[in-house]
């Protein structure tokens, strides 16, 4: 299986992102198409101590230009075509790659992605879905991020296409939350309560609303809200794990005896940091688009890029695509796409 990396995107350089590949087609049977500059991309592959036969299974194809992280998504892919960022779609359009990665503007690599590769049949809305950890198990928020403005059917698609990407995580008959500010039904705005309705009439195993507490406790597997309020979960979360570390961290070097109880609880901080780490889950699947994309952290280090890879080489072993399209045409009698 061929992935396509655009590896002149993120805030770390083409050398974490090599390493990122080179961590991928080590631990998995992966070819990996590095797509940026030629040249930039020799130099940082050939100084890798890494194997020859590793890095042989790494394939460079060569991209003019870069799509800056400060420059406006839409018009940076209207003018540079020959970005890494639409070549690597490129690749996928083709079907020279199953899919493309990239930590590169967030913004651009959408777009790039539902310009060249188009919507699943009956997909309103393509949108952002990731997994975060909790007491039990993975959950999948969407959206998060990519729709800020949503429909009721746009929340009962998220639904649908959240719940088929819960397959990578082995779960069985998904249970589905709608986020808002009560359990009881009638809690929310117009949106959450005609989305109620729609999820509620839904084949989907939908357990009710879910409140913000309930996200972190594992007693729901995937959770449904707008690109505006997922966003600020995903932040909200990410800040906390990295706030809580330091708080810790303050905490135990204020005394002695505090120090010589983190020698001996050392193990299980290290695990406690590695459950919380965003990097462990690789990156943000695009869902709802003809084509596998995946949208990185623009700090992603080599192990998130690695798993951001296996990630996308998973949805395409478990078609993960036709799964969304199955279960849209199946409910599309029931809820129109509007």
């Amino acid at each position: 299986m061929q992935i396509a990396l655009d590896a002149m995107g993120g805030d770390l350089g083409p050398q974490e992102l090599i390493s990122g590949a080179l961590l991928a087609v080590e631990r998995d049977d992966l070819s990996i198409l590095l797509v940026g500059d030629e040249q930039v991309l020799y130099e940082y592959l050939q100084s890798s101590s890494a194997s020859k036969a590793l890095r042989d299974r790494l394939t460079i194809v060569h991209a003019e230009t870069v799509v800056e992280m400060d420059e406006n998504p839409v018009d940076a892919i209207r003018r540079k075509k020959d970005s890494s960022i639409m070549v690597a779609f490129d690749l996928v359009k083709s079907g020279d790659a199953a899919a493309a990665v990239s930590a590169g503007n967030s913004g651009a690599t959408l777009a790039a992605g539902v310009r060249k590769l188009g919507r699943l049949k009956n997909v309103a809305r393509p949108g952002l879905a990731s997994a975060f950890p909790t007491l039990k198990g993975p959950v999948v928020i969407m959206d998060i991020g990519a729709n800020v403005e949503c429909r009721p059917v746009h929340l009962y698609q998220f639904g649908v296409m959240a719940t088929a990407f819960s397959n990578l995580y082995n779960v069985e008959k998904p249970r589905v939350g709608l986020l808002t500010i009560g359990e009881e039904s009638g809690k929310g705005n117009t949106l959450i309560k005609e989305a109620y309705n729609l999820l509620e009439r839904s084949s989907l195993n939908f357990i009710g609303n879910v409140e913000g507490r309930d996200v972190f406790q594992g007693d729901v597997d995937v959770v449904v809200c707008d690109g505006f309020v997922g966003n600020i979960v995903l932040k909200i979360s990410e800040g906390l794990a990295v706030a809580t570390m330091k708080m810790l961290r303050d905490e135990i070097l204020k005394s002695l005896l505090a120090k010589l109880g983190y020698l001996l609880a050392r193990p299980a901080f290290n695990q406690f940091k590695k459950r919380v780490d965003y990097a462990e889950y690789g990156g943000a699947p695009l869902l709802g688009i003809k084509g596998i994309g995946i949208v990185c952290h623009g700090k992603s280090s080599a192990l998130a890029i690695k798993n951001a890879l296996a990630c996308a080489a998973e949805m395409e072993r478990l078609k993960v695509n036709d799964v969304i399209a199955a279960d849209l045409a199946k409910g599309f009698d029931t809820v129109s796409t509007g």
